[in-house]
């Protein structure tokens, strides 16, 4: 089951990846829920098997406290989701404002930052020559 898991978590980060290095607002923030998913479930899978609630009532033996189950991938993952879903909020609004401003999604290259690569390439060659 955890080899299930593995892959699935795999196939989510795979499919986000692709989502996000799209030109469109809207795949990128699909692809960032996805890469979210599948980083919260690889968080999960790596505190290993369930096991005891951590915390136990005054008859606890020294032996019990080896079967506890470690909290810490579940916060780790609990503080995931709250950074996904601000991440997702973000685009969400940056994604609003695109749509109200140049109705499409699809982000265009940067005129200035095109002058700016060739104007360094200029350089590089005639500093090259001299």
């Amino acid at each position: 089951m955890t080899g299930l898991l593995v892959v699935a978590a795999g196939v989510l980060c795979a499919c986000g990846t692709y989502l996000v290095l799209g030109r469109q607002l809207s795949r990128v923030i699909i692809g960032f829920g996805l890469l979210g998913h599948g980083v919260n479930l690889l968080l999960v899978l790596s505190g290993g098997d369930g096991g005891d609630p951590a915390f136990a009532g005054p008859g606890t033996t020294a032996a019990d406290v080896d079967r506890f189950a470690d909290p810490l991938p579940q916060a780790f993952v609990l503080t995931a989701i709250v950074i996904t879903f601000g991440v997702v909020a973000f685009l969400l609004a940056l994604a609003h404002r695109s749509w109200r401003l140049t109705a499409d999604d699809e982000v265009e290259d940067d005129i200035e930052d095109r002058r700016i690569a060739a104007a360094a390439r200029e350089g590089d060659r005639a500093g090259g020559d001299a």
